[in-house]
């Protein structure tokens, strides 16, 4: 929390707290724990590793539907990610929507190195990729574009299939916590 004398009110009353003004360098730290406070669900994207024939995946929690027509979705994967490479040489790859009693699930996916399905129960989606039991829906794409961004890769990809999978709450993500949906 920044501490000192609050930063003097604009014009229409709000006063800045913390803020970076006049293109100052925004501190990593801040920008976490500002940007934390905005809640996300958390995905898994999975594949089938074409090279062993394996199921491979990662979690992420910047994923957003993009487009309707074409139907467009979009997630974002750290360029240290060493899962990605992976996920990426399949063809096709899954999106899977975990619900709140998937943490352990996420952690694993998460988790560098290791065999990532261990103890995981899955079954494989219309179009071949790992569906991961008790997620709350799946989505079957393929990547349409990739764009670098900072120290993240924006993946764009068309959707093939999807549908609803398991009943219950997201699995949310917020200030670096996990947690529930409360209605």
């Amino acid at each position: 929390m920044p501490s000192g004398p609050p930063l003097p009110a604009h014009e229409n009353g709000r006063r800045e707290q913390g803020g970076v003004r006049n293109g100052a360098e925004v501190d990593s730290r801040h920008f976490r724990n500002v940007l934390g406070r905005f809640a996300t669900g958390v995905v898994a994207i999975t594949a089938v590793d074409p090279d062993t024939g394996e199921p491979c995946g990662l979690a992420a929690n910047s994923f957003t539907s993009v487009s309707l027509d074409p139907p467009l979705v979009a997630f974002c994967v750290a360029h240290t990610s060493t899962s990605w490479p992976r996920v990426r040489a399949a063809a096709t790859h899954c999106v899977n929507v975990l619900g709140e009693r998937q943490q352990r699930v996420c952690d694993q996916l998460a988790a560098k190195g290791g065999d990532k399905f261990a103890g995981l129960a899955w079954h494989d989606s219309p179009g071949g990729n790992p569906v991961i039991d008790g997620a709350l829906a799946w989505i079957d794409c393929a990547i349409e574009a990739e764009h670098v961004a900072g120290d993240h890769v924006i993946v764009v990809a068309r959707v093939h299939g999807l549908d609803a999978h398991a009943d219950g709450g997201p699995l949310v993500f917020f200030r670096g916590g996990y947690g529930r949906f409360a209605p």
